[in-house]
């Protein structure tokens, strides 16, 4: 079995590695790894595909039944979470979790500073990370390709480590963030529209298996 599923994982990469990974966007991406399954299957799709806004969750990737254990885990917490964040949108990819803030939610126009508004939309995502201790999180901004990429660089930072602070101030142990600004070379969507822009200005939060969780799951897996 373990020859055939090694046979499998090699066919399936060949296939994305095929497809031309710098083409797929990060969802595609994390779905293929969830797909294949296993930390080396990870590993080669992140050095194929760069410095993917997706590494956190692709780095994290155990695979196996370890895998499904920490995987019905992020079921569960993905489901608590569209329930409490309507303002957010909340996708499962992989073995993780990425939960998306438009920037409209978070902040006023060309602004790094959180509106008044932003508090309660993070205070329930900070109730459930708070219930769910062991992942890790990784804040990560982003924006369209307006303005210079130096600007958009510098603004995706500042408004991932704006939030990142809120999040440390309101309980969430420093060591479990991480703080990413990509600018605008990471889009998710079209940068030819207006409404693939608006959704490109966002701050994510890509929520992993943290090192408890996995031995955790190793164990239960055997």
């Amino acid at each position: 079995m373990k020859t055939i599923r090694n046979i499998t994982v090699c066919l399936l990469l060949a296939g994305i590695l095929g497809a031309g990974c710098k083409s797929m966007s990060r969802t595609q991406k994390g779905a293929a790894v969830g797909a294949v399954g296993g930390g080396a299957a990870g590993a080669v799709i992140g050095r194929a595909s760069g410095n993917t806004a997706l590494g956190a969750i692709i780095g994290a990737t155990v695979g196996g039944v370890a895998g499904a254990v920490i995987g019905r885990k992020m079921d569960k917490q993905a489901e608590e979470m569209k329930k409490d964040l309507p303002n957010a949108t909340v996708e499962r990819v992989g073995e993780g979790i990425v939960v998306e803030f438009q920037d409209k939610i978070l902040f006023g126009f060309d602004s790094y500073v959180l509106s008044p508004s932003a508090t309660a939309s993070l205070d329930n995502l900070v109730a459930i990370l708070k219930k769910y201790e062991d992942t890790n999180i990784e804040v990560q901004g982003h924006t369209d390709s307006k303005g210079t990429n130096k600007y958009n660089q510098t603004l995706s930072e500042r408004r991932a480590t704006a939030v990142s602070s809120y999040l440390s101030q309101k309980g969430i142990a420093a060591s479990r963030l991480t703080t990413k600004g990509y600018g605008e070379t990471a889009p998710k969507y079209s940068n030819d529209t207006e409404e693939g822009r608006a959704k490109n200005r966002c701050v994510e939060f890509h929520i992993t298996a943290n090192e408890k969780m996995k031995e955790e799951a190793k164990k239960e897996a055997n």
